[in-house]
């Protein structure tokens, strides 16, 4: 066997270049032994040795045992141990001479490399493993190198060479567990601050899903929400914070807050978004975010929305069409500088309003508007509940657990209600023309209403009282157009009155010598809930509501 060709293969080892003189070269240290025992057992002696050709004047067995890596030399088809180096036996034990490597070397089972060293037998490449762990806990990188052989009886052999790479195993495994911490704390920041329970209004069924990216992607900062208004209107909002890991979702989380404290001021969308323009700037400059922001009045029949660099809005009516909320858009949040401004799209009832991030239609293969188009046909063919809605078009857009971005989807239905479930839901209005004398024609129009949907004595006595005073308010600080309405849902009774002024009023403490001032107080303390808002064509809208019982 010659040694000294195939020493050079060792991990680590260079072979020197042999010296040379005028008069030719020297000669490779050969050994002509009938096998590999015995080749190790008896060390080569060059012919004309060479100064500074250290690796050619040492033979085998000992530049073997100097080695501080585990080797082994296995020969034949089964494998049978020819030598093991001193590494060797102290890393895994003594191992008899001759003996198979399957019976004898059990460390070779548990690095899974008795197929790889039939494959290097057969195909005389060599093979790396990089990695593997045995059952004592060390890990090794481990190389098999074919070895031929000058006995023809002999068969060929396979070079065993252990690294111990525990030391970088664990600081590798270290940094993946740093990592998995992170990122679950990324996504359990995210998942507490998104909506644990969404708020389900009375005239629409909502459903939201969130799914973060796979393992190898950061969690984003995307976000949604559903905000009840008052007055039978809902605020519904979807957004995504550009940028990666727990600063995205921190950011994400101050401004659905901010949203939410917004929303309570019943502002109309584009103001809204203005107002989040200026905070995300003030939050974090280098983190932008893009947003929709849009509020359904069940009265109207429609979404009025602002976008702030967000993808649009798709509607699917009853008959299966999709139409693409078409206003202009503005640029995303935090670059300042623009004013926003309002669009509508219908929603009548049947219909189902999708919002989502751009995780769910975004592919680096294709454009977004083909991944729109692509969620287009996927909603023309969606039916059922929200949620059901939701978690199909998720599998039709081709979001699985690996995926590389964060989704956030919100589906929004407007049912079509027919038969005893429509008679749950009424609507009844009273221009209030005139002066002083549309007060009583008002109280009788509300204690008529009321009682045709037989509601029990003590709720009529209080909804004709809170609409008496609502009135009243409105013809002694409002201006014509006045309008009073009335609205029963399955939950609730909700009273409104409409006028052209546009002065909010405000609940204030009458003092026992004051003539006014109790109106409001007295529909806040009989009400379940009130409020009021300017209204897009100017003027303002002063609600409450009545919680029905069971």
């Amino acid at each position: 066997m010659n040694f000294t060709r195939w020493s050079a293969r060792l991990p680590g080892t260079q072979r020197r270049a042999a010296a040379r003189d005028e008069h030719g070269s020297v000669p490779a240290a050969r050994a002509e032994v009938p096998s590999a025992v015995t080749a190790l057992d008896a060390p080569s002696e060059p012919s004309a040795p060479v100064p500074g050709s250290s690796l050619e004047g040492l033979p085998a067995r000992e530049l073997l045992g100097r080695l501080p890596a585990p080797v082994a030399l296995l020969h034949g088809p089964d494998h049978r141990i020819s030598y093991v180096n001193a590494a060797y036996t102290a890393a895994f034990g003594p191992r008899p001479c001759g003996a198979p490597a399957a019976e004898a070397m059990p460390e070779l089972s548990e690095l899974s490399l008795l197929p790889l060293l039939d494959q290097v037998l057969r195909s005389g490449t060599p093979r790396t493993v990089k990695s593997r762990k045995v059952l004592a806990g060390n890990s090794y990188t481990v190389t098999c190198t074919p070895v031929a052989t000058d006995d023809p009886d002999g068969g060929a052999g396979v070079l065993v060479y252990a690294t111990d790479v525990t030391d970088h195993a664990e600081a590798a495994e270290r940094l993946r567990a740093s990592e998995r911490r992170h990122r679950e704390t990324a996504v359990t920041l995210q998942r507490s601050l998104l909506p644990q329970e969404l708020e389900q209004p009375d005239d629409l069924r909502i459903a939201a899903t969130y799914q973060p990216g796979g393992t190898d992607a950061a969690v984003g900062g995307d976000w949604y929400d559903v905000i009840t208004l008052g007055a039978g209107r809902t605020a519904l909002v979807i957004g995504d914070v550009m940028g990666r890991g727990v600063r995205a979702a921190a950011v994400m989380g101050q401004l659905r807050t901010a949203v939410r404290a917004y929303a309570r001021l019943d502002l109309p969308p584009h103001e809204v978004l203005q107002l989040l323009d200026v905070l995300a700037a003030e939050i974090d400059a280098s983190q932008i975010a893009t947003c929709v922001y849009a509020v359904h009045d069940p009265n109207e029949g429609h979404l009025v929305y602002a976008s702030a660099g967000h993808l649009p809005i798709l509607v699917c009516h009853e008959d299966g069409t999709v139409h693409r909320a078409e206003d202009p858009t503005g640029p995303p949040l935090g670059t300042g500088g623009w004013l926003h401004t309002s669009g509508s799209i219908a929603l009548p009832p049947g219909s189902t309003a999708v919002l989502y991030t751009d995780g769910l239609v975004e592919r680096r293969s294709e454009d977004i508007d083909e991944g729109v188009a692509s969620l287009e046909r996927a909603l023309s063919g969606a039916k059922g509940s929200p949620q059901v809605v939701c978690d199909r078009l998720i599998r039709s857009l081709g979001v699985t657990a690996e995926h590389d971005d964060d989704v956030a989807v919100l589906v929004v239905q407007h049912p079509a209600r027919t038969g005893t479930s429509a008679e749950l839901f009424h609507n009844a209005s009273l221009e209030l023309l005139g002066g002083i004398e549309a007060a009583p024609r008002a109280r009788a129009f509300a204690t008529g209403v009321l009682a045709s949907w037989r509601f029990p004595v003590e709720l009529c006595d209080r909804g004709v009282l809170a609409a008496s005073e609502l009135v009243a308010n409105s013809l002694q600080h409002g201006t014509p157009p006045m309008r009073l309405g009335l609205r029963r849902t399955d939950r609730r009774l909700i009273i409104e009155v409409t006028d052209g002024d546009d002065h909010l009023p405000r609940r204030r403490r009458a003092e026992p010598a004051d003539e006014a001032g109790r109106g409001i107080s007295i529909v806040a303390s009989i009400a379940s809930s009130w409020g009021s808002r300017r209204t897009p064509g100017g003027g303002k809208a002063v609600w409450c509501e009545f919680s029905l019982p069971g």
